[in-house]
């Protein structure tokens, strides 16, 4: 198992928007709403369009890229590299708990790669969870250059191949997506895009409701360049169309994206079945090393409630562990 040291050296490498995660060891009780159907999903296939973001000045602050060369995963990992355009490959990687397991699919924040996760990975995995963490373009091994409408274009083909190639591989459990600071952008998409045909939950880590605060903080003012909040990724809007279960983690201290952020994500969704946990003392790059493996367990407990697998003999097994 990983050693606190060396997720804490991960976490030196974290930029800007990456939230990095566990709950605190005095974790707050989890509130579970129970909402009538308000919202249904209307499921669309046109191209995200967000060229007014797509300016050198924006791009420079939303995402800092590392190129690295692809490497041989760990034990019980497997590189999976994902076509999303012509001469185009998002790179990603696969720690197997088991094939009957479900599956998280994971959009990390905008200073990390795939390889910063493998010494999370085994975590999850050692909990039952299959974890597939994937990359955006000019990131690790994949090709191109980012872009805030090549994140989300690129996020559902991601979706698709890799809902395609868990079938081709008899992965059988269910398929989670989730997304942390900068990847709850994709990952709240995808919830709202696909919800009904194959996604089971949606998972948001330091997520964000609004852009243009978040570019405030930045050093970018959107609105002085004639960008509008209809103009920016709509996470607000979107997760209005989220029906599916939906967990959402926020430190309670995080400047980067404050507490408010996630709170407006939490009231937007439209899911029957939502819960805000707010992790007390965290700031935006603090969660996991406040909680330590009770951030892990959160997670498996939700996944548990979703796939009708909780029983608290399994969860005092898991916590003993």
């Amino acid at each position: 198992m990983p050693s606190a040291g060396n997720i804490s050296s991960r976490l030196t490498r974290c930029r800007v928007v990456l939230p990095v995660r566990m709950l605190c060891a005095a974790l707050t009780a989890a509130v579970i709403l129970i909402f009538p159907h308000q919202h249904n999903i209307h499921a669309e296939t046109a191209m995200s369009d967000l060229h007014k973001l797509d300016q050198p000045e924006i791009l420079s602050v939303l995402f800092h890229p590392r190129a690295t060369a692809e490497t041989a995963p760990p034990e019980g990992a497997v590189n999976i590299d994902i076509p999303v355009a012509e001469g185009t490959i998002i790179g990603s990687r696969l720690f197997t708990a088991g094939k009957a397991d479900p599956v998280i699919l994971f959009f990390h924040g905008n200073g990390e790669t795939v390889t910063d996760y493998d010494d999370i990975g085994p975590l999850y995995a050692g909990l039952g969870l299959n974890f597939l963490v994937a990359d955006y373009r000019g990131y690790g091994w994949s090709s191109g250059n980012p872009s805030a409408s090549a994140i989300i274009n690129d996020g559902r083909t991601i979706y698709q191949t890799i809902s395609q190639w868990l079938a081709d591989n008899s992965y059988t459990g269910k398929l989670f997506v989730m997304g942390r600071s900068l990847g709850s952008a994709p990952a709240i998409d995808l919830a709202a895009e696909y919800g009904k045909e194959g996604l089971s939950g949606l998972i948001i880590e330091s997520g964000f409701a609004e852009t243009i605060p978040l570019a405030r903080t930045l050093g970018i003012d959107l609105e002085a360049m004639g960008i509008s909040e209809q103009d920016c990724f709509g996470n607000s809007d979107k997760i209005s169309r989220v029906t599916i279960p939906t967990f959402i983690l926020h430190g309670q201290r995080d400047s980067l994206i404050p507490l408010w952020q996630g709170q407006k994500l939490h009231a937007a969704c439209g899911a029957r079945s939502k819960e805000l946990q707010i992790v007390p003392g965290a700031d935006h790059n603090t969660l996991m090393a406040v909680a330590g493996m009770l951030y892990f367990q959160t997670i498996k407990v939700y996944v548990d409630k979703v796939t009708g697998t909780a029983n608290w003999r399994q969860r005092r097994k898991d916590f003993k562990k």
